[in-house]
């Protein structure tokens, strides 16, 4: 049997997860060459080819796939064992990864000088993605998402009071455009819209009276980035559908003006959620504890 080193398996079962050398290599703060090299080195070590590649993606061979589903678990019970030794520490310590929404950063963003003040031995980094990721495949310890899209083997903790949309248009708008006053009504509209990372174009979601549509509008404008949208709304290019708190000051000043409200009720806001069942990494329990002395402050 060839001598082999845990840090080369551990590397192969980041890569066939990720399914990227640029990826891996980001994360790891290595060259894509090194992360190539050391597979490579590893093949001829066992004589089979473990990863198939191409100039787009990287995938595990047959060998490669019954390889990384024996070494997953061992290389997990060598983190947690571990991060036992870690829970000793007086002192958490260690890099913590996050995944949010980008609308999601600001209100998280005032928690981090605090958190980090108070665990200066952790190393926090933030990913902000629009789209849906699983965070146990991709690498993260926790993330942000709305309470409604969360899958039922997470532990959830509320950040915040529930949410609500807005349909919103310009004064200058409204002297083009009737005042809708159904959702049937938007199909004569221009309406802005919200193309999600994965391709995919919003339907705006609007409710009443226990009725739920999901209206998959037109217009001429498109965009993936909501400060973008925000823009498009006030210089009167057609509706959009935006978070509440975000157009407070614009309904204030008359600079957009609000219809459908009846067709916008709340729903469950932002939540920090983790993996349940298996071994709370240090820097993860950290910030959990933090998180939920700021609820019980009410800061959240």
């Amino acid at each position: 049997m060839p001598e082999l080193d845990l840090p080369d398996l551990a590397l192969f079962v980041a890569v066939a997860r990720r399914r990227s050398f640029a990826r891996v290599a980001a994360e790891r703060g290595i060259s894509r060459s090194a992360v190539s090299h050391a597979m490579r080195t590893l093949e001829a070590r066992l004589g089979v080819r473990l990863l198939n590649r191409t100039t787009r993606s990287v995938t595990p061979t047959e060998i490669g796939a019954s390889l990384l589903s024996r070494l997953e678990p061992a290389i997990g019970a060598v983190a947690d064992a571990l991060e036992a030794v870690n829970a000793y520490r007086d002192t958490p310590m260690g890099t913590l990864k996050l995944n949010m929404p980008r609308g999601a950063a600001q209100p998280v963003a005032s928690l981090i000088g605090p958190f980090l003040r108070a665990n200066p031995a952790i190393r926090l980094e933030i990913v902000t993605d629009d789209g849906f990721v699983d965070i146990v495949r991709d690498g993260f310890d926790a993330g942000v998402r709305f309470g409604e899209s969360l899958s039922r083997d997470m532990v959830a903790i509320p950040l915040g009071p529930p949410q609500r949309f807005a349909v919103v248009g310009s004064p200058d708008y409204f002297t083009r455009y009737p005042v809708p006053q159904t959702p049937e009504a938007l199909s004569v509209h221009d309406c802005i819209g919200r193309r999600f990372p994965a391709g995919a174009l919003y339907a705006w979601e609007l409710e009443k009276d226990g009725r739920s549509l999901n209206v998959a509008v037109e217009g001429s404008t498109v965009f993936d980035d909501n400060g973008l949208i925000l823009a498009a709304a006030r210089e009167g290019l057609g509706l959009a559908q935006v978070f509440e708190h975000e157009v407070a000051e614009d309904l204030k000043s008359g600079t957009l003006i609000r219809v459908l409200e009846d067709w916008c009720p709340s729903f469950p806001g932002y939540h920090f959620y983790y993996p349940g069942g298996r071994q709370t990494p240090g820097p993860l329990r950290a910030l959990i504890d933090f998180i939920n002395k700021e609820v019980k402050r009410h800061r959240l």
